[in-house]
């Protein structure tokens, strides 16, 4: 079995995924021109594609079909492309760039940005019920799971508890609760949905879904760390809004020294996970390397 890294895993599937992205676009907004363009500019706007990435990725490391992957993984990027449009607003952190680019809102208009956010919202879940790839039963589990990792139970819950939590300051666990939810939901969602695509086995499920956990963890502590840490030019945003925003974050409880070893420490726990997989999957070694190198992209 040939060794593939994650360089060349992107390389190879993220083009082919990106014209499905676009195809499944251009398939249901046929008439609406404005609103097409506004979500054309935040869904192919750039963006490492980590969600769908962990999608593909993880059917690949269950040695399943990675194209059977593509309808959760767009659905799944529909979504999360919604929250950052919401997320943007004047209402919510009222930010001017994302990924180095103007926001949806200062493009297009707020209510234009509102029903883009809202047109990608539901046309994910009209991609899964329309695969023709994935079985019948599979698709009722993935909507479910969707709906519950990005509705009230999920990213939502995380997002309202971010927002009541600018009143006062939370302790760590609970801040850890609030990204588990905001953050993690939809990464796990992604190592569930392709398990499920690729009917992996019970050991294998367990291992992924615990590194996923930690993935999003780490995921949002670096995010925090880069608000404080980095300039404009390498993340893309305003820097120092979650502080003017009064936010709770790592740094703001942690400090940035304390926060760059609690990063350390859940990507210690992440290698562990995959550490595991490989020993109990002969053949894993040759595909986990794309999951370590994720975890390059959450080091400080």
């Amino acid at each position: 079995m040939t060794s593939m890294n994650l360089s060349e895993f992107q390389s190879e599937w993220m083009p082919r995924f990106d014209a499905f992205l676009y195809s499944e676009l251009d398939a249901r907004v046929p008439s609406q021109e404005n609103l097409h363009k506004a979500m054309a500019y935040s869904l192919m706007g750039g963006g490492k594609r980590i969600r769908p990435l962990l999608v593909l990725a993880t059917i690949s490391l269950a040695n399943s079909e990675i194209s059977e992957g593509f309808a959760a993984a767009a659905a799944l990027e529909y979504i999360h492309t919604y929250s950052l449009i919401h997320d943007d607003l004047p209402a919510m952190d009222d930010d001017d760039y994302r990924r180095g680019r103007l926001t949806s809102h200062k493009v297009f208009g707020e209510s234009t940005a509102i029903l883009a956010g809202d047109a990608l919202l539901t046309a994910a879940f009209e991609i899964l019920a329309e695969s023709s790839v994935i079985s019948a039963d599979k698709k009722i589990k993935l909507i479910g799971l969707l709906a519950k990792a990005s509705g009230p139970n999920g990213m939502i819950a995380g997002q309202m508890d971010d927002v009541e939590g600018e009143k006062k300051t939370l302790t760590l666990e609970e801040l850890k609760h609030v990204h588990d939810n905001k953050t993690g939901a939809l990464i796990r969602y992604a190592v569930t949905a392709g398990c499920l695509i690729a009917d992996a086995d019970e050991p294998f499920i367990t291992e992924m879904e615990r590194f996923s956990r930690h993935l999003g963890l780490a995921y949002q502590i670096h995010n925090d760390l880069k608000d404080v840490v980095l300039d404009e030019a390498e993340t893309g945003k305003t820097i120092h809004h979650d502080a003017a925003l009064n936010k709770n974050t790592y740094p703001s409880l942690l400090g940035v020294t304390g926060s760059i070893q609690e990063l350390n420490g859940v990507i210690r726990q992440a290698e562990d996970c995959l550490d595991r997989v490989a020993l109990s999957n002969g053949d894993a070694e040759d595909k986990i390397d794309v999951f370590r190198q994720l975890l390059d992209y959450v080091r400080i």
